[in-house]
């Protein structure tokens, strides 16, 4: 499957909210942003709701796809979308430890909702479609590199990839409507 063939197998299935999983650099955030720009789409980020310090509880920790506060995420933009209003989310800021103020966004469908742990079990009822993009560890590695600053690459070699890993291999390919493996896939420049 190309773009082209992607977008019009999106177009013909009419879906108002979209969840977009996928591997570390697997292309998730890339594919999204270039959607919303084809379909006017709104585009809500998992990243934006990790785990606060109070949440992180070994217990929690150690449920694959429980690394993200999908509660919140399903109150704060599955719930809203569902019901046709607009969504008022509050991003989780990684480097301060705190949720930022309150933003209430336009209501726009499709809706994807783009990042690792999307098609965690509580949220997957929510979507009318699901992609799961993956690719192979060293086409993960050559993008992370280019992403990331090299002091950087070590903390997700050793620990975020291991934990997305644990994730990934909870899911099957019955889980997404749509599988893309990005190695070769390419996402049209906006």
């Amino acid at each position: 499957m190309n773009y082209n063939e992607l977008l019009t197998a999106i177009r013909a299935a009419s879906p108002r909210i979209i969840g977009l999983d996928g591997r570390c650099c697997s292309g998730k955030t890339t594919l999204a942003t270039r959607l919303a720009a084809d379909l006017g789409a709104a585009v809500f980020h998992l990243d934006d709701y990790f785990l606060r310090p109070e949440q992180r509880s070994p217990e929690r920790r150690a449920i694959p796809g429980e690394n993200v506060d999908h509660e919140r995420f399903e109150t704060e933009v599955l719930l809203p979308l569902q019901a046709g209003t607009a969504p008022v989310t509050q991003r989780f800021d990684c480097k301060t430890l705190r949720l930022l103020p309150p933003v209430l966004h336009e209501l726009r469908y499709p809706a994807i909702c783009e990042g690792s742990y999307a098609l965690n079990k509580a949220l997957r009822p929510y979507y009318d479609l699901t992609i799961l993009t993956t690719c192979s560890p060293e086409t993960q590695m050559q993008r992370l590199a280019l992403r990331e600053p090299a002091e950087k690459l070590e903390a997700f070699r050793t620990m975020w990839i291991p934990l997305e890993e644990r994730w990934f291999g909870t899911l099957s390919e019955g889980d997404a409507d749509i599988l893309l493996a990005t190695d070769t896939f390419a996402i049209p420049e906006i």
